[in-house]
């Protein structure tokens, strides 16, 4: 029996199910994404989701995954494809009942990939066919909830029963707070969320067994822990389409150079180690980077200066800014506006009391990948541009994991996902 995964990306979905036992089939065009999915042993076929057949699944598929694209619902976007919802609505509804309309609604789609939401309704119809899946999972962002509710309507008229409903990912040990539209249908089991595991306060054992833990934060997801003095690598040579390093808040300045210019005035000195010394393997905190030995990729070392991390989720105005005690806001990539920083606040100066401009470090794919509860050793293919596109627009694999457990009959351990090796 299968697990199918339609737009499969880098893995989340996979990496999730070989944690609890089980392989899926991915189906994902990406050239990259396909690559980080082979480094990593998972089935795939290199496709265009919309142009693959339905007949080479059929009576062999136990579940069915579907992450779209959201390019006619995505905030994060120029939302371009508002328009075109309700074609989208139209060509699930038209599939819905074995007519496929796809070709004339796409020539009226102001954005080409705004039909492919509307894809997994024909791979659900022809399974429907021979009585399968057995469960649907599907995730997207929290916009998308009004046409997964349109799945459900039809997917209950076929006997599923169907829960819709938007999660947080940091109520389930993501150190993110990725609030995501979630489909959840079973034609075996009641449909429902998983029961959150975390909570934004810690809550106190009680009659009914112990209360969820507090929300994990970035600095306990990447390792830096309670007392450690949290430090970001510095990432050098190499912007998102492999140039230079921009460094998004205008500056191209290290902490270093704040510390030369008198601009940042900590207890004790920090020391920028050269690349030299980096490809060496001798920085101080090596283990912490995980990184190759000939990877040319200073790092910030020192005594105990006195300043806080903060992470700021991109380079807009209202961009969300969390401390590092903290979870991430939704981490998303795909162009320059959309970089995540390290913002580091320095300490009050000791002769005019005020504080200076933040310096910022921008946040690095195994960083990133680590907020999205990938392992630390997840073997990102391509450009750094293209990491951060994958580790995006992936599911974490944490929550990917409660969301199908139930289905599988497996129960989750707390320490099947491990934070930071």
């Amino acid at each position: 029996m299968i697990v199918l995964d339609l737009f499969a990306g880098p893995g989340g979905w996979s990496h999730a199910l070989a944690v609890l036992g089980v392989r899926d089939i991915g189906l994902e065009w990406d050239e990259w994404a396909c690559k980080t999915r082979a480094a990593q042993g998972q089935l795939t076929i290199r496709t265009d989701v919309a142009m693959y057949p339905v007949w080479p699944f059929l009576g062999k598929t136990t579940g069915l995954i579907a992450s779209p694209p959201c390019q006619a619902w995505s905030m994060a976007g120029k939302r371009l494809g508002l328009l075109d919802q309700p074609l989208v609505h139209q060509a699930v509804a038209d599939l819905a009942t074995g007519r496929d309309t796809r070709e004339q609604l796409l020539a009226a789609c102001r954005d080409e990939r705004s039909l492919l939401a509307a894809e997994p309704m024909r791979y659900l119809h022809a399974l429907n066919q021979h009585g399968q899946p057995e469960w649907v999972a599907m995730e997207e962002v929290p916009d998308v909830l009004p046409l997964w509710r349109q799945y459900a309507a039809i997917l209950r008229s076929w006997g599923y029963s169907v829960w819709t409903g938007v999660l947080n990912a940091a109520d389930y040990g993501v150190p993110q707070t990725r609030r995501r539209a979630i489909l959840l249908a079973s034609r075996t089991r009641t449909a429902e969320p998983p029961p959150p595991t975390h909570a934004k306060l810690a809550e106190p054992e009680s009659l009914f067994g112990p209360g969820r833990a507090q929300w994990v934060s970035m600095a306990q997801a990447l390792g830096w822990g309670a007392t450690d003095r949290p430090v970001p690598t510095v990432c050098a040579g190499g912007g998102p389409g492999g140039g230079p390093e921009p460094f998004p808040s205008g500056s191209r300045k290290t902490l270093t150079d704040a510390r030369d210019r008198g601009t940042w005035k900590p207890q004790s000195a920090l020391v920028l180690q050269s690349r030299r010394e980096a490809a060496g393997g001798r920085a101080r905190h090596g283990a912490r980077e995980n990184r190759p030995a000939d990877t040319p990729a200073p790092t910030l070392t020192g005594g105990a200066p006195q300043w806080s991390w903060s992470l700021r989720s991109n380079n807009q105005a209202n961009a969300t800014v969390r401390r590092a005690d903290e979870p991430a806001g939704t981490l998303f990539f795909g162009h320059r506006a959309n970089e995540c920083v390290w913002v580091a606040e320095p300490a009050l100066s000791s002769t005019d009391g005020e504080r200076s401009t933040p310096e910022s470090i921008r946040i690095t794919a195994q960083e990133a990948g680590l907020l999205q509860t990938f392992p630390a050793d997840y073997r990102w293919a391509g450009n750094k541009g293209q990491q951060f596109s994958q580790i995006g627009n992936a599911v974490p694999p944490r929550l990917a994991a409660h969301l199908l457990a139930p289905h599988l009959g497996k129960t989750l351990r707390p320490d099947d996902f491990t934070l930071a090796a």
